[in-house]
């Protein structure tokens, strides 16, 4: 074995890269050019291998290296790739690197004259048609969008007639046909053409080739229920159901639920019945349930309604319940990943699921209380023991404060108040929401020292309750507070910014301090949250007219009557701040559209009977006069304007006519006895000297009863009316508008002029102060929109 071995030699002088540079010079390219041997070789036929007639070929049959065919000599394959492949021709230079070929020719272009290709883009051109109508739609604009479905199909046609003449009829794409088709139906049904939709749908159903075209029937199904042909609709979704597998088991059931709700709307109740218990017993659902409930209550079997009631509660909702979301240490990992997964999109989807199974079960329960039972009572506490046996044990309080509710619209206000007094010992929650009926319904009865203390156990039970605190502001707004009542208010709003009913009502508590300013502010803010509230809008109105602010005034009314165009007191108001602003003409146009709504106000009357007068048309303002004398037949002024408004217009007989009626229900009238006497003594009657006599006891009787008014009786007000003449009037009948008084017997009757009419409007409120709004959840609706409670009621609904 050592002899193979050789060892490095010892002597460090031999160099072990010597000969590294060492070369044959027959290598040497540098001197080829000085060459004259390799020159005369490369020019002549010197050194050129001698041409064969007989082709040499290899023991393989293939032609030997460096033989010469067809005019190419076969390339040496050991120095290919060095460049020594050239054409043995004569004449050629040595261009090993292939430098003398210049640059490639550029790729061939594919020609866009072929069918194929022009094919394929239009292809291409039908889907993209297909893809702009859906984003179309999904933007809203439902013109366009059909217009790029109709397109489309127009170009998949021609797609399909030229595919026709050179591809046989199984190379279509029936993809593309049935999307096209599909697409064109929808778009036709967003723009509601339900006939060209049921077209089109035809044509995929009816065409074998679509393998998947039957469920379609569905789709036109739901267009018959859209047009109301509940018959067809049933038929359709029968026929699709029949082309479904029960594989597909989600679909089969929505197409039952279909079925059942034209039952419905059929009124075919028995058959809507069969249809829901079929989905109850093979996969309940809320929904089914529910309108399996509405069936049993349409056909009033009580039996059925409870068994159905029973069944919607253990529907399962494939929820996971706060249990999950409770922390058992004091990991901060672990307490960041459950706060984490609270507020999560699957969480949200737990809470929306959880929240329509409550409200389902709710409505179920308000609506068959009455009928499964004698008494509304009774089936009240059977829902209620119902659902305390479930999984929904905090809907039972909730039944219990609808309870209340269902008293309340009974007037059973008793029966309310003990079913309210049952949630003091409840939770806080709960308490809570009962004290603030409990305070609402007293403070409705206007026992305020009852709605003061259960405002105040609201209060405290929840202390972040904005319809609590609020109630509360309003016990201390009914006391005169209205410092503190505001700071409730507010308090309210910092628990709940959208709390309409406590910002309506610091509005007002801040009008009554005559902070006009920060109460303009409050309504202007709850104008942008209900911009459509007839209380706002007049209060936006009134606080401007407090302002001495008219034209502004205005605005908010004219705003307003376009809310309530038939509120004959804002039409009035409305009348009155033309008049004060001295344009007639818009305010006896209001005027006349508030006496239309309501012709018994005594203030629009008398303005147009005087704005007549003033126009000297008496004729028209006797119907007004008249109306008035119906509305306060006790009140001799009104017959003394329409007798006035006779003699005026030169209808003396009638005047005089009139002045008897007067006289004989009133025979102390001074100024009745006064006119008789012009009367008759201008017409040569004989009466005149009866009515001299019985004039001169009235004044005597009249003078009488002055002096003893100023001797003995105290009496402002009897003082305020010595000389009116009016002794057979009824006192206390409250009038806004000032005429003047009747003339005497030598001049004629003048009507009033314009700045003396000063019509009033009373607060929509009423007389007495501004009643703040109660928290509440119930609404309680007035024919007045004035009257209205914006409470929020938290009695359920």
């Amino acid at each position: 074995m050592m002899q193979n071995v050789h060892l490095a030699p010892e002597n460090n002088e031999d160099d072990l890269y010597s000969g590294y540079n060492d070369y044959n010079p027959m290598f040497d390219t540098e001197d080829l050019e000085n060459d004259v041997a390799f020159q005369q070789a490369a020019r002549t036929s010197h050194g050129r291998r001698p041409s064969s007639k007989a082709t040499l070929t290899s023991s393989m049959g293939r032609p030997m290296t460096g033989t010469i065919q067809d005019g190419v000599s076969r390339p040496m394959t050991a120095v290919q790739a060095a460049g020594y492949t050239k054409a043995a021709v004569r004449g050629s230079s040595f261009d090993p690197l292939g430098q003398a070929r210049g640059p490639a020719s550029p790729l061939e272009k594919k020609t866009s004259d072929s069918l194929e290709e022009k094919m394929r883009q239009l292809e291409k051109k039908v889907n993209e048609l297909v893809e702009e109508s859906c984003v179309a739609n999904s933007c809203g604009d439902l013109k366009l969008a059909l217009e790029k479905a109709k397109e489309a199909g127009r170009q998949e046609r021609e797609l399909l007639r030229q595919r026709e003449q050179i591809t046989p009829p199984e190379s279509i794409n029936l993809d593309l046909t049935y999307t096209v088709l599909l697409n064109l139906a929808s778009q036709y049904v967003a723009n509601e053409m339900y006939a060209e939709a049921l077209t089109t749908y035809q044509v995929i159903v009816k065409n074998k080739m679509f393998s998947n075209g039957g469920i379609l029937k569905v789709n036109m199904g739901n267009i018959y229920l859209k047009q109301r042909n509940y018959s067809k609709a049933i038929k359709f979704y029968r026929m699709a159901l029949d082309q479904i597998t029960s594989s597909h088991k989600q679909i089969r059931i929505k197409i039952m639920e279909n079925i059942g709700v034209a039952f419905i709307k059929t009124g075919q109740y028995v058959d809507a019945i069969s249809s829901f218990e079929e989905i109850m017993s093979i996969s309940p659902n809320l929904k089914a349930g529910f309108n399996l409930i509405l069936c049993y209550f349409a056909i009033g079997n009580g039996e059925q309604m409870k068994k159905a009631f029973k069944n919607l509660i253990e529907v399962p909702l494939e929820v996971d319940y706060e249990d999950k979301y409770i922390s058992l240490n004091d990991d901060l990992h672990t307490n960041l990943l459950i706060e984490a997964i609270k507020t999560d999109s699957l969480s949200q989807i737990q809470r929306d699921r959880k929240s329509l199974a409550e409200e389902y079960i709710m409505t179920a329960a308000k609506l068959i209380a009455p009928a499964i039972e004698t008494s509304f009572a009774v089936g009240y506490d059977w829902c209620v023991d119902v659902v305390k046996a479930s999984h929904y044990v905090e809907l039972a309080n909730d039944l219990e404060i609808n309870k209340a509710t269902t008293y309340l619209r009974q007037q059973n206000f008793n029966q309310a108040l003990e079913t309210l007094k049952m949630f003091e010992k409840k939770d806080s929650r709960v308490k809570s929401a009962a004290a603030t009926n409990l305070s609402f319904l007293y403070y409705l009865g206007n026992e305020l020292e009852q709605a003061t203390n259960y405002a105040d156990l609201a209060v405290n039970s929840d202390r972040y309750n904005p319809a609590a605190l609020t109630n509360k502001g309003n016990t201390v707004f009914a006391n005169g507070d209205c410092e503190k009542a505001a700071e409730f208010y507010k308090e309210a709003l910092r628990n709940d910014s959208l709390c309409t009913e406590a910002l309506y009502n610091l509005g007002l508590a801040y009008k009554k301090l005559n902070r006009i300013d920060e109460a303009l502010d409050c309504f202007l803010k709850l104008h942008a949250i209900l911009p459509n509230s007839a209380q706002v809008l007049y209060q936006l109105a009134s606080i401007y007219q407090i302002m001495e602010d008219p034209n502004q005034a205005i605005e908010w009314l004219l705003q307003l009557i376009s809310v309530v165009p038939t509120d004959p007191h804002v039409l009035s108001k409305l009348g009155n701040l033309y008049d004060i602003e001295g344009d007639k003409s818009q305010a006896f146009h209001y005027y006349c559209e508030s006496y239309r709504y309501f012709p018994s106000n005594i203030e629009v009357i008398e303005w147009l009977g005087a704005y007549y007068i003033d126009t000297q048309f008496c004729e028209k303002a006797i119907e007004y006069f008249e109306r008035a004398a119906l509305i306060l037949p006790t009140q001799v002024k009104w017959q003394l304007m329409v007798a006035s408004c006779y003699r005026r217009s030169g209808n003396y007989q009638k005047a005089l006519e009139k002045y008897k009626v007067i006289h004989r229900k009133f025979p102390e009238n001074v100024e009745c006895l006064r006119f008789l006497v012009r009367l008759c003594t201008d017409m040569g009657l004989k009466e005149v000297q009866e009515y001299i006599t019985k004039l001169k006891k009235a004044e005597k009787l009249k003078e009488i009863r002055e002096q003893r008014i100023k001797s003995g009786r105290e009496g402002s007000a009897r003082s305020r009316k010595e000389g009116s003449g009016d002794s057979g009037g009824t006192k206390g009948e409250r009038l806004s508008a000032k005429l003047k008084a009747l003339p005497g017997t030598s001049e004629p009757y003048e009507s009033s002029s314009s700045k003396e009419i000063d019509a009033s409007y009373a607060d929509p409120l009423g007389p007495q102060p501004e009643r703040p709004k109660t928290a509440a959840r119930k609404r309680t609706e007035e024919d007045d929109f004035a009257d209205e409670e914006l409470g929020e009621d938290l009695l359920p609904e």
